[in-house]
């Protein structure tokens, strides 16, 4: 899926034309990337981490190889709202920060204090506490640096980084209500943010897959040479194609169950995943027949809410 040229390691990559990508292997829940595009004395940060720590380590690595300090970044992009993208976003004083409208408006119900509180009661949720403590421990809430953006649009937005033009794209809802791709045309290069997820499962956390499907089509037809995701390595059109066909996958399979009258829980567990098991995070699977079922018109029901799924299906492993 991911040329050789782009090895998948830890830190910033140098992607040409003063394009740089920041990964966190494995790409596992929390450990997202982020990118810088630099013409001149000009800067625009694609997305901050998901702590301040994490955040520091990675605009000292682009000063250290772009010479922009994080007080001069002039612009910064958050590609949607979730924690992971935008928790270090106070690092960056005198940026701009633009986001979709839509995700402005979901970044107030998610904050670093929410997450610290939950993983503080994290013994109170049994199996899906310690899934919680699993997946997010590596993390201080309590020392993130959040900050809202400044400056919101709909549909596309053009920015202007020294000569270079930078295009912003609201191609939401569908991982979340406003996720924003991040394409700099000259440069040949496309920033997804969760829009992709390489090697790993999407999670689906608004829908419709209907949008999901649109924007991989689009970022096909924009025809990047270089495609950094928001999570996992960088890779081409294939790795776009990939998360298109498992959305397309999970669409039938989901669908089909819920004509024959399964649970959301029965669907979960019994889809068979075949290749795309192999995945990280298969369990991620239980949001999306979640998701999806909304989509079909299911009426909600407490079935103990999506982490507990997962962790339930975490345990039992996915079907192949």
């Amino acid at each position: 899926m991911s040329e050789p040229r782009w090895a998948y390691r830890h830190g910033l990559h140098d992607l040409g034309g003063g394009v740089f990508a920041w990964l966190q292997p494995d790409g596992g829940w929390g450990w997202s990337n982020a990118g810088l595009v630099v013409d001149g004395e000009a800067s625009l940060l694609v997305d901050t981490l998901f702590d301040a720590k994490l955040t520091a380590e990675m605009l000292a690595a682009m000063e250290d190889a772009a010479g922009v300090a994080a007080a001069d970044i002039d612009v910064l992009v958050n590609t949607h709202a979730n924690g992971d993208h935008t928790f270090g976003n106070g690092l960056a004083p005198g940026a701009r920060i633009i986001a979709s409208a839509s995700s402005a408006e979901e970044m107030e119900e998610q904050s670093p204090q929410r997450l610290a509180s939950l993983m503080r009661r994290a013994d109170e949720f049994g199996e899906a506490g310690e899934y919680l403590r699993r997946i997010f421990a590596p993390f201080d809430f309590e020392g993130a640096a959040p900050k809202a953006p400044t400056e919101t649009f709909d549909g596309r937005k053009q920015v202007n980084v020294g000569d270079k033009r930078v295009d912003l794209y609201e191609v939401g809802p569908a991982h979340t209500r406003g996720d924003v791709i991040v394409h700099s045309p000259s440069d040949g290069v496309v920033f997804t943010g969760d829009i992709l997820f390489i090697e790993g499962t999407p999670i689906m956390w608004t829908g419709p897959v209907g949008n999901w499907l649109k924007a991989c089509d689009f970022i096909c037809e924009l025809a990047p040479q270089a495609v950094v995701p928001g999570h996992g390595p960088i890779t081409d059109l294939s790795g776009v194609r990939a998360v298109a066909d498992y959305l397309a996958y999970i669409d039938r399979e989901a669908r089909q169950r819920f004509d024959a009258g399964l649970s959301v829980r029965d669907a979960a567990f019994d889809i068979a995943l075949g290749d795309f098991a192999n995945w990280g995070d298969a369990e991620r699977l239980a949001v999306n027949v979640q998701t999806l079922y909304r989509e079909y018109g299911a009426e909600p029901v407490d079935d103990g809410g999506p982490f507990q799924l997962m962790a339930e299906l975490a345990r039992r492993g996915p079907r192949r």
